[in-house]
């Protein structure tokens, strides 16, 4: 397995992903979240593909399966007039398929990230959980990162 920039030919699988991920945020709040949704659409994709500041990595098998994605977008806060303008690498989605969890997939995909975001000079990297995903939630406290802000609300 290696970890490489996401092209256009990884879109179906991107897909296929991203309506994993959608799953099990459906089955946890299905109340905010939509069954058999997926968080872009193939043009979307394209787009993010291209853009060098949204970068997706994938894990391929060598044989263009890809096993999981990365999908990052850096962040910066330029003349801002309360936060510092530091560069932030942002970790909008990780997945790993259902059937290959387990095997050290997105640790793997996590640290390739972490190499690339010090390569690039980037002062922090930083995510989003939800609070139901809580294999997530326990993975991300195993791979070192901590909470930083915490979101919270009341249903009405």
């Amino acid at each position: 397995m290696f970890i490489r920039r996401a092209e256009d030919r990884d879109i179906p699988a991107l897909t296929r992903l991203l309506f994993q991920v959608q799953q099990v945020h459906h089955l946890g709040r299905p109340d905010l979240f939509k069954a058999a949704a997926r968080k872009y659409t193939d043009d979307e994709l394209s787009a993010i593909i291209h853009d060098d500041t949204r970068p997706i990595f994938v894990a391929d098998t060598g044989d263009g399966t890809v096993l999981g994605y990365c999908f990052c977008i850096y962040q910066q806060h330029i003349n801002n007039n309360n936060l510092t303008d530091i560069r932030t690498l942002y970790i909008d989605d990780l997945c790993v398929d259902e059937t290959s969890r387990g095997q050290h997939i997105g640790r793997a995909l996590y640290e390739y990230v972490v190499d690339f975001a010090r390569r690039e000079s980037f002062y922090n990297l930083t995510l989003n959980v939800w609070s139901l995903n809580e294999s997530a939630m326990k993975f991300y406290q195993a791979c070192g990162l901590v909470p930083q802000k915490v979101g919270m609300e009341k249903i009405l």
